[in-house]
């Protein structure tokens, strides 16, 4: 071994260990990020078939103005067929865009544990509609525009028991990009749902990224969640590998250099998906991307 050679070993000694070393940690923190998606996807599953999940849904009733009777009885204006649902429950009275709810004789009807006989459950100046409860079910107001309806609840679901997980693409940080935050010249922006309206929502803005050396724009919106923006975008594995209809992502509001990140890992379906009694937002054609986004959640079965 020449002189030269015994210089050089330790120098090739600490750039082996060294490489070792960055390997090591690589897969370190690939291990960590994805330990990360495991929890987000766990607290995702939970929310989804918590008390005000998507998940427990079993129906969606327009209201027509006047009274609209709820029970089990196909002579009602609203039925819903459960065994353990009475014939006739209660009315639903729609004045403008004000509802009541009287409560049959005989059914005990309640609202926060307490019994509910007749009372205004829903008005256009209140702060948060009344919930109201009979034995597993629950049931609230809802406003789509011009149209006003019942939000019904199983607690006791099937669709709770038969839901254990959402199937996903493989996590990678190869999906978490860098993102430049362009400013809105417009306040609001134009939202469509899967009822054919269309709204106005807050537009702070578009965000640019690069995927394989390529720019793309999406639109955000505002949906009043702090800290936070929201995207409503398709792209090309929608209707084969994930819903049809496209797919929702949050991301962080911008820094002070207006640089934020899209984690594409954290795709997720919209409530749609899970239940044919919501509502939901479609993507517009300027958010729907002419790439397949193999990343986040596929669609359920």
């Amino acid at each position: 071994m020449t002189t030269n050679t015994l210089l050089l070993l330790p120098i090739i000694m600490i750039a082996f260990f060294f490489e070792l070393f960055s390997d090591v940690s690589a897969q370190a923190r690939s291990g960590q990020y994805k330990e990360t998606i495991k929890q987000w996807d766990t607290k995702r599953l939970a929310e989804l078939k918590g008390a005000t999940g998507w998940v427990n849904l079993a129906g969606l009733y327009w209201l027509k103005q006047g009274e609209n009777t709820f029970g089990r009885a196909t002579n009602n204006d609203l039925v819903f067929t459960h065994e353990q649902f009475p014939e006739y429950l209660g009315k639903f009275i729609l004045t403008g865009t004000e509802v009541i709810w009287e409560t049959a004789e005989g059914n005990n009807v309640t609202e926060k544990n307490g019994p509910f006989n007749k009372g205004v459950i829903f008005s256009s100046d209140a702060l948060q509609p009344v919930s109201l409860g009979f034995k597993t079910f629950r049931w609230s107001v809802l406003k789509r525009e011009n149209l006003i309806g019942i939000r019904f609840r199983d607690l006791a679901n099937p669709a709770l028991e038969a839901l254990q997980k959402i199937e996903r693409f493989k996590a990678s940080k190869d999906w978490v990009l860098s993102a430049e935050f362009k400013p809105s010249l417009i306040p609001t922006i134009t939202t469509t749902n899967v009822l054919g309206q269309s709204y106005q929502q807050p537009h702070p803005g578009k965000i640019q990224f690069k995927l394989d050396g390529k720019l793309y724009l999406l639109d955000v919106v505002d949906n009043g969640e702090e800290g936070q923006y929201h995207i409503v975008f398709g792209d090309e594995t929608n209707g084969d590998e994930t819903y049809h209809s496209g797919r929702f992502i949050d991301i962080p509001k911008p820094n002070t250099n207006g640089m934020t990140t899209i984690d594409f890992n954290k795709a997720y379906n919209p409530p749609c998906a899970f239940s044919e009694f919501s509502t939901c937002p479609i993507p517009s054609k300027a958010n729907t991307l002419p790439v397949a986004i193999k990343a986040g959640e596929k669609k359920v079965h």
